[in-house]
């Protein structure tokens, strides 16, 4: 066999460790940017709260679909792996690209410019410290990864768990401590283009669960363990994410979460001043790290099977034996997601023009995953293991409606980003047609 067949993942991982990987990915970033966006489309405080309870059931059902394909087919490719058996080889590498180029790039960049920004503000370095930050804290975890999955999952564990527990901590003392009134909410009308739009932003704060997919290879007896992993975190991330909203909704009324970009800051100074600020600041940076580093970890697996299914692009298909990581991949993905905030720090957008760059090629390909569960019963292939999709098959079309809407709305108002987002993934077509004329036979 060729080198990339020398070493492969090993089963490194347990459930736990799926679960802190998830919970830590999540929590990183959206619940500590997008809630003012939300608020801004949301007509009343009911509306805002059903809002995020609508996205908190999509999320569910999304990963109780993840769970039975990640049962069925554990493989460092994740979706990657669902793409090529229920569609073919040729949908799958077009899936590769996407997630190489614009999707997971997108999401480390982003993740890596919400660290910035709050730690420039804890230690400013200028106009371009958020950038340096950004920069530096991509290049860390690369480092921290290519020396071992251990370490790597070591780090998330910690840092993961400790923010989970500063946020409970933080949510606690919002709803103990009596502070000034928060200020009614102004009523204003509802759209559905603007809730097209806030259940964009909503499921980009869920976001990150699907990344359980790419660890499902490393993960003990994967079959019987994946599901629970999977679900495990996700339940906790929504209850999470709702007791922090209400946190924000107690402390500074919708209007306030209106006018605040970053509302858990604003949310600390009303209950304890620039202390609360900036202890809440410490938690949003440590919270974006260990969104940057699961993300690092589960992009680097897609780089990985990219290059263990094309052969041109062979040397980010090894897998390292000598700390069981896949260490080319994570020099290359490195270099895109370095170019990436350099893009952004020059462009002086770079959260906002991150996720308009990854939304519609993400839920297009999340989509096509959603409806691969009726592929594969349709064929009677789903695997023999413990887990199915409860209320198969409405738990399913549920998800892929959800899927349809934000790309829907991501497409028609998220602005060029987006634009550029499509463009990218379409540049891979040449690519595509190197795999169908070389590769399709093995």
């Amino acid at each position: 066999m060729s080198d990339p067949a020398a070493a492969m993942p090993r089963a490194e991982l347990t459930p736990r460790d799926v679960t802190v990987m998830v919970v830590g990915i999540v929590l990183g970033i959206g619940i500590f940017r997008t809630p003012s966006l939300v608020a801004q489309y949301s007509a009343d405080e009911t509306v805002f709260v059903s809002l995020w309870l609508l996205g908190g059931l999509f999320t569910l059902a999304g990963a109780l679909c993840y769970a039975e394909l990640g049962s069925a087919r554990p493989d460092a490719g994740g979706e990657y792996a669902f793409l090529r058996a229920a569609y073919g080889p040729r949908l799958a590498l077009l899936f590769a690209w996407a997630r190489c180029t614009v999707i997971q790039p997108g999401a480390i960049a982003a993740a890596a410019f919400v660290t910035g920004d709050y730690a420039n503000v804890l230690l400013p370095l200028g106009r371009y410290g958020p950038g340096v930050y950004a920069l530096a804290s991509i290049l860390l975890f690369t480092l921290v990864n290519r020396v071992g999955t251990r370490p790597g999952k070591t780090t998330q564990n910690v840092i993961g768990v400790a923010v989970v527990l500063a946020v409970l901590a933080i949510v606690v003392s919002a709803f103990l401590t009596t502070g000034p009134t928060p200020r009614q909410g102004t009523p204003q009308d509802t759209t559905w283009a603007g809730i097209g739009l806030a259940m964009m932003f909503i499921l980009l704060t869920y976001g990150g669960w699907n990344e359980a997919a790419y660890l499902s290879g490393e993960l003990h007896d994967a079959r019987r363990t994946m599901a629970r992993a999977l679900i495990a975190g996700v339940l906790i991330v929504i209850a999470v994410s709702l007791a922090i909203n209400f946190a924000y909704l107690r402390v500074l009324g919708l209007d306030g979460i209106r006018d605040s970009d970053v509302v858990g800051a604003a949310m600390m100074r009303a209950v304890a001043g620039s202390t609360g600020e900036a202890v809440m600041s410490v938690v949003v940076v440590l919270s974006a790290l260990t969104t940057v580093n699961g993300l690092i970890i589960t992009g680097s697996r897609s780089y990985y099977v990219l290059g263990r299914d094309l052969g041109a692009l062979k040397s980010i298909g090894r897998w390292r034996e000598r700390g069981s990581t896949p260490a080319n991949a994570l020099v290359l993905q490195a270099a895109v997601c370095a170019a990436l905030v350099v893009f952004g720090s020059a462009t002086r957008a770079g959260f906002r023009s991150m996720v308009s760059y990854t939304a519609p090629v993400f839920w297009f390909f999340t989509l096509l995953v959603a409806l691969s569960l009726y592929v594969f019963h349709h064929r009677g292939t789903g695997g023999r293991h413990p887990y199915r999709t409860p209320l198969h098959p409405v738990t399913p079309a549920f998800f892929a409606l959800a899927c349809l809407g934000v790309l829907w709305s991501s497409l028609l108002y998220a602005g060029w980003g987006s634009v550029l987002g499509v463009a990218v993934l379409l540049a891979g077509t040449p690519l595509l047609l190197v795999r169908t004329a070389g590769s399709d036979s093995g």
